[in-house]
C-alpha cells in the first residue's frame, strides 16, 4: 500500500472514529456508549464522502497547483478508502447505522459552504486551515473516543496500524500553507 493510501486510511479512519464530528473537538463526540461498530461503519463512509467532496472542491477551485494537486490526491485516495470500508462492512455483515444527530454532517455542509463562498488564495488558505484543524480533532477523537469505543478486531487493528499516519497529512497541510503563505 502506497504512503498516499496509508495516509488517507489514517484521515479516514480517523474521520470516522470522530463519531461525526466533523472538525469539532473529540469533546464535542457524542458518549462512547453511543458509538457502536455498525455507527463507527456509517462515519467511515460519511467521513470518506465529505473528503471526497472537500477534496474535489479543492482540485476545481484551487488558485495554487499545490493545492489543486493535493485536493486530487484526496479525492482519489478517500474513493479508495471509502470502498475499502464498504468492503469491510459487507464482509463483516455490519450494516451501518449512522448516528441520530449527524453533527459532522452540519459541520461538513457549513464548511462546503464557506469554501465555495471563497476565491483565489482565500480558499486554498481556508482549505488548508480546514485540512489541519480537521486532522488535529480527529487525531483527538481517535485517542480519546474510537480506540476505546472498537468492538471488533478488524477495525480495531486498522485503526492502531494507520494512526501514526493521521499526523502526517495534519502536517502536510500544515506545511503547504505555510508555503503558500511565504509566497
Amino acid at each position: 500500500m502506497g504512503k498516499a493510501m496509508v495516509v488517507a486510511i489514517a484521515a479516514l479512519t480517523a474521520a470516522a472514529l470522530s463519531a461525526g464530528s466533523f472538525g469539532a473537538s473529540a469533546d464535542a463526540a457524542p458518549n462512547m456508549s453511543a458509538l457502536d461498530d455498525p455507527t463507527i461503519v456509517a462515519i467511515f463512509d460519511a467521513a470518506n464522502t465529505a473528503d471526497i467532496e472537500t477534496g474535489t472542491l479543492a482540485a476545481e477551485r484551487g488558485s495554487s497547483k499545490e493545492v489543486r494537486d493535493f485536493g486530487s490526491m484526496l479525492a482519489r485516495d478517500h474513493k479508495q478508502v471509502r470502498q475499502l470500508g464498504r468492503d469491510l462492512a459487507k464482509k463483516l455483515a455490519v450494516t451501518p447505522t449512522p448516528p441520530k444527530d449527524d453533527q459532522g454532517a452540519k459541520d461538513h455542509a457549513a464548511a462546503m459552504a464557506r469554501l465555495r463562498s471563497l476565491d483565489r488564495a482565500a480558499f486554498d488558505q481556508a482549505f488548508l486551515q480546514h485540512e489541519a484543524a480537521f486532522h488535529k480533532s480527529v487525531i483527538d477523537a481517535v485517542t480519546s473516543t474510537l480506540l476505546p469505543a472498537v468492538q471488533n478486531a478488524e477495525l480495531k487493528a486498522l485503526v492502531v496500524q494507520v494512526a501514526p499516519a493521521f499526523e502526517a497529512h495534519m502536517i502536510a497541510a500544515q506545511n503547504l500553507e505555510k508555503k503558500l503563505a511565504g509566497r
